[in-house]
């Protein structure tokens, strides 16, 4: 059964259209109700055999108008006499009838845009095998206001050590947050952070291990001092994701 719910501009036009395919004495037949209903004009119920309209329902009158001559097939109001044409015709009317107020509900109560978060994972300082480090969940541009971060550590939860911080609001009105966890990295081990959100589809997981083939000069995923909350500060300019779209 398609559905067609049009918004134009001010009114809402709906289109249903109810097919039925059979066959017989060897050839396909294709009998397709259409009803029309506008928030500004009457409900129209039409049915139409073989791309021929066959009836139309009369509302005021409370009948069913056959349209096809008698002579070219058997007359429908005889072969359809004990089947009740009208009253499936109301309820067809009444179907569209409810689902053209639920289009209108739907146009003025729009739902909420939605922003899924992007997310990175870094290690506060430089890292050194045995010594205590911070790493950090960044999670950014996101829009409603709430998350939901997790950690593991090889595949295990992790829940000592960890901290969210409150949400930050950017200029374009969506917001970023902090996720932490205390760790001291040996070799092998595999970090993930886990970010939820109302936008995504399925959570976004990312993951992170210690290298230390060679020395680094502090984390290249961000500029200057520190993320400010609690144990790290946020500076200003500090490690901004670059998002085309603004909110309006």
């Amino acid at each position: 059964m398609p559905i067609s719910c049009a918004g134009m501009r001010h009114s809402v036009v709906i289109i249903l259209i109810l097919t039925t395919r059979c066959t017989f004495s060897q050839a396909a037949h294709e009998y397709i109700t259409v009803v029309g209903c506008f928030d500004n004009g009457p409900t129209e119920v039409t049915a139409v055999f073989n791309a021929e309209e066959l009836m139309y329902a009369d509302f005021e009158r409370q009948v069913i108008e056959y349209t096809v001559p008698p002579f070219l097939m058997l007359d429908p109001g005889e072969v359809l006499k004990d089947i009740a044409v009208y009253k499936n015709a109301e309820k067809n009317k009444n179907l569209c009838l409810a689902i053209m107020a639920y289009c209108r509900a739907e146009e003025k109560n729009p739902p909420e845009e939605k922003d899924p978060p992007e997310s990175i994972i870094y290690p506060a300082e430089e890292v050194q095998r045995g010594v205590e480090n911070l790493l950090i969940c960044f999670v950014n541009h996101f829009y409603p206001p709430y998350i939901e971060v997790s950690w593991t550590k090889n595949g295990h939860p992790v829940s000592e050590g960890v901290s969210l911080s409150r949400y930050y609001s950017n200029d374009d009105l969506t917001f970023r947050q902090f996720s932490t966890m205390t760790f001291t990295p040996r070799e092998g081990d595999i970090y993930s952070c886990t970010v939820e959100h109302s936008a995504l589809e399925t959570p976004t997981t990312r993951i992170w291990e210690p290298d230390f083939s060679h020395h680094s000069h502090g984390p290249d995923v961000f500029c200057g001092v520190g993320l400010a909350f609690g144990l790290i500060g946020v500076a200003a300019g500090t490690f901004l994701f670059v998002k085309g779209h603004h909110r309006t």
